[in-house]
């Protein structure tokens, strides 16, 4: 699950889901997650306090069934381009400075959504600078296999995106997935794979 919400003229709100199982049962789980965030990044309060509150609605469903979903919320603000995100569960988010030239993880403490219905979520911030890339996926592009069984891997999947940070968010997008299709050899995945990339333009 991924998408993009309009929270105001100067905030978007980026969020990357991924959910336990598969079939009927994740997508039902998947759909009552987005409608629940979509409801709730509707009203006033920080990225951490919107993701305790989803967490809250979405443990009652959970409850009986142990099902759970890892997610990845960031906020960000165009004006002073900042970030805020809370972590629940999911593989960090990337950060790459093509200035220079590190990778950083945008941690945080949390656990999978619907698994603690008391569980407090923290929120973390920082100013981006210019040209500096956030890549927010799941874990089935790193863990994704050659028919040989060799793992692409992060220090892979970091080099693809040196090699193509000074392109815009699309075309780096473009160039994971053809990379990630040659190595595969069109070998169908074993997870879900998902991937979003923001560029703070210059």
């Amino acid at each position: 699950y991924y998408d993009f919400i309009n929270i105001d003229d100067n905030r978007l709100a980026v969020v990357v889901g991924d959910v336990s199982g598969h079939g009927v049962s994740a997508a039902l789980l998947m759909a009552t997650a987005r409608a629940f965030v979509m409801l709730r990044t509707s009203m006033p309060g920080s990225a951490a306090s919107i993701i305790n509150d989803v967490n809250k609605h979405l443990s009652l469903d959970t409850y009986d069934t142990g099902n759970f979903m890892t997610f990845f919320y960031c906020e960000l603000k165009e004006l002073s381009r900042e970030i805020s995100w809370v972590r629940a569960g999911h593989d960090p988010a990337i950060l790459y400075d093509p200035d220079s030239d590190e990778f950083d993880e945008l941690k945080g403490r949390g656990l999978a959504m619907g698994l603690d219905y008391s569980f407090e979520y923290e929120q973390s911030r920082r100013v981006l600078g210019l040209g500096q890339i956030i890549l927010i996926g799941t874990d089935g592009i790193w863990e994704a296999c050659s028919p040989g069984g060799e793992m692409f891997g992060k220090r892979r999947f970091q080099g693809v995106i040196r090699d193509y940070a000074k392109e815009n968010a699309s075309n780096i997008l473009s160039a994971v997935y053809d990379k990630l299709d040659h190595f595969t050899r069109g070998l169908k995945s074993e997870d879900d794979i998902t991937l979003v990339i923001a560029k703070v333009q210059n």
